[in-house]
């Protein structure tokens, strides 16, 4: 349980992930993955990358400059253009639906205009889910130029579209629906320099 806990990647540029396991019996016609990164990286960097052996980009998401946001599914990817960070905490949801080919996202609590993305697309079910780095192959193929550096906490991947609803009760950190990853009972294995410590502050 990482209640309350942050992972520290504390190198720039760096070679470390975090591997996550996620109990995942089929593909994925609906998912919403959330998180919350505190970083001062301008240069791109990859927040969450599940990769198949078929498609390393099946789900990313990469921040490739401070106002913008790529969200990947199949390796096909839309843009989200946001006002550049305060230098803070920023939480995103990215949620999408192969019936409709509806993307979203959300930055802290607050939903952007849905983009269409993958109609039909499947993702698939035997997946490397990291943290910290960006897959050019599957559970490898890093780039440190897109590594992560700062702190990562309140991971979740569900096989679900969230309601708005319960996008909020991200941000907010309420009680959630039971979870594919969740961060109070998240199976992971760190590799390389990176350090769980307790939140500076919530």
């Amino acid at each position: 349980d990482l209640y309350r806990k942050v992972f520290v990647f504390r190198k720039d540029p760096s070679d470390a992930y975090v591997v996550l396991r996620a109990r995942l019996e089929q593909p994925l016609h609906n998912f919403t993955v959330c998180l919350r990164s505190y970083t001062d990286l301008s240069r791109p960097h990859s927040l969450f990358s599940y990769a198949t052996k078929a498609q390393d980009n099946e789900i990313l998401l990469f921040k490739p400059k401070p106002e913008e946001y790529r969200f990947y599914v199949g390796g096909k990817f839309v843009t989200f253009r946001v006002p550049e960070g305060r230098r803070d905490w920023e939480h995103v949801c990215a949620s999408w639906e192969s019936a409709t080919g509806i993307a979203e996202f959300w930055l802290n609590g607050k939903p952007w205009p849905r983009k269409g993305l993958q109609r039909g697309y499947t993702v698939g079910a035997t997946a490397a889910i990291l943290l910290g780095q960006e897959q050019d192959s599957f559970g490898g193929g890093f780039d440190l130029y897109n590594s992560f550096s700062g702190e990562l906490t309140d991971v979740y991947l569900w096989d679900t579209g969230l309601s708005p609803d319960k996008m909020r009760a991200a941000f907010l950190s309420l009680r959630l629906p039971p979870a594919l990853l969740a961060w109070k009972s998240l199976s992971y294995e760190v590799k390389g320099d990176v350090v769980v410590k307790s939140r500076l502050r919530e």
